[in-house]
């Protein structure tokens, strides 16, 4: 049987915006491998229900365990961290199951001066509190604003990254969390999409603002995991596995891009789960 530390870290989201996560883990952990799957069949998930996502979040579990013999995984996607991560942890036992709302809340704990944090995220994330529970278990006094922006997570999808359209749906999303007195020092990107329009957000917000995503966040904690649990890889990586459930050629032209490498339909397998 081949050794565990050499198996790969399985990675998810809905779909292009745990590229995001993908690319710091790999930053971190260049000895590792990884496998990489976007539900693009079913995105968005952050109007599903919490049923859903769950269901939705435990078939990709089984399909990473069964079919590509993981040693993590990793959720990639804020909404299936806040709805699905408790029930992955206690079904799945064999492997470690992180998401990414702790981490980020914690990058933001420790950034805000003035301890008021706002979070923007999908309609599920919002809905769900989690990064208020997230952030109020490290520090009950911090004020909490959040603001759900689904229509950021289209422009992304779109890859409608820049522009006078997208600055000013930005805009119109953060002028209110941003306007008045005693407005948040902080931002949380609380979706993996968002850091994709990271520097259009922080254009409109200005310096007095600090802008967090949970990416780099992500990448310390596996890596720390992975070391106390001596899970390391000891061999050279090999090329990162690309699963889709639906057709591969839009997730190849946008992936691309934010990869900064080229995709062909070689390295991306349609699947069902």
């Amino acid at each position: 049987m081949a050794n565990l530390n050499d198996a790969p870290i399985g990675v998810f989201d809905s779909g292009i915006g745990g590229l995001t996560v993908l690319n710091a883990l790999r930053q971190a952990l260049p000895q590792e491998s990884f496998v990489y799957l976007a539900d693009t069949a079913r995105i968005p998930y952050g109007t599903k229900s919490r049923e859903a996502v769950i269901q939705y979040a435990q078939q990709i579990c089984s399909q990473f365990i069964r079919h590509h013999r993981i040693k993590a995984l990793v959720i990639a996607c804020n909404t299936a961290s806040a709805h699905a991560l408790t029930t992955l942890q206690q079904e799945f036992t064999d492997i470690p199951v992180l998401g990414v709302i702790v981490p980020g809340a914690t990058a933001a704990v420790h950034t805000t001066r003035n301890k008021h944090i706002a979070v923007i995220a999908t309609e599920g994330a919002v809905r769900s509190r989690a990064y208020e529970a997230a952030i109020a278990t490290l520090d009950k006094s911090i004020r909490v604003s959040s603001q759900a922006c689904q229509l950021l997570v289209s422009l992304v999808e779109e890859g409608w990254l820049e522009g006078d359209i997208t600055d000013r749906i930005i805009q119109r999303y953060l002028e209110p969390l941003f306007n008045g007195s005693n407005t948040p020092d902080t931002l949380v990107l609380g979706c993996t999409h968002f850091p994709l329009l990271k520097s259009r957000i922080e254009n409109y917000l200005g310096k007095n603002v600090s802008v967090v995503d949970s990416a780099s966040n992500v990448a310390k904690e596996v890596f720390n995991l992975l070391e106390q649990r001596q899970l390391l890889s000891t061999v050279h990586s090999k090329p990162t596995q690309f699963l889709v459930t639906d057709s591969p050629q839009r997730f190849i032209a946008t992936a691309s891009i934010f990869l900064g490498e080229s995709l062909d339909e070689s390295r991306v397998q349609h699947i069902s789960v």
